[in-house]
């Protein structure tokens, strides 16, 4: 590998538009793996830019640095990504965007009817959570992620 394949941590950080210290985070959690000159100084593949890219899109989307991590580790060091490759990572987030969109419209389904119907009705509110009876379930908003609350007698409270 010619060393004028190789980029500088402030090369990368021009190309990529992001902050030196952004780039040693991302190389601290595994997306980019640079390598040493003589001199000890970071040097990157031109393949590098379209990781750190690809990383900026993804958090974008909501995607995990490990998520991405675990991504970017299918990928091929030391060249540069090609179609191919692109196009089995893009079917795998495909998915997992799918997923996500369906499970965003439920939610905002739920907060609609919820926020619409004005009544905070102790008996279908999917917010009223007598004596935090949806702990059971985990944590977060249960009842509008999905788990139906326990049929209680009116003087359980529920």
């Amino acid at each position: 590998m010619k060393g004028t394949d190789l980029l500088s941590i402030g090369e990368l950080a021009d190309r990529t538009g992001l902050s030196v210290s952004a780039i040693r985070f991302y190389e601290e959690k595994g997306l980019v793996h640079p390598v040493r000159n003589s001199g000890g100084q970071r040097r990157f593949l031109r393949a590098d830019i379209r990781r750190l890219s690809f990383a900026l899109v993804a958090q974008e989307f909501g995607f995990t640095i490990s998520e991405i991590a675990t991504r970017l580790a299918q990928l091929p060091e030391g060249r540069a990504p090609n179609k191919a490759d692109w196009s089995r990572m893009s079917r795998e987030f495909r998915k997992h965007l799918d997923d996500r969109i369906e499970r965003m419209t439920t939610l905002r389904d739920k907060l609609d009817a919820c926020i619409g119907c004005g009544c905070l009705s102790m008996k279908s509110c999917r917010l009223y959570n007598a004596g935090d009876a949806a702990a059971r379930h985990g944590r977060g908003p249960r009842y509008l992620l999905g788990d139906l609350p326990d049929i209680a007698s009116p003087d359980e409270g529920g």
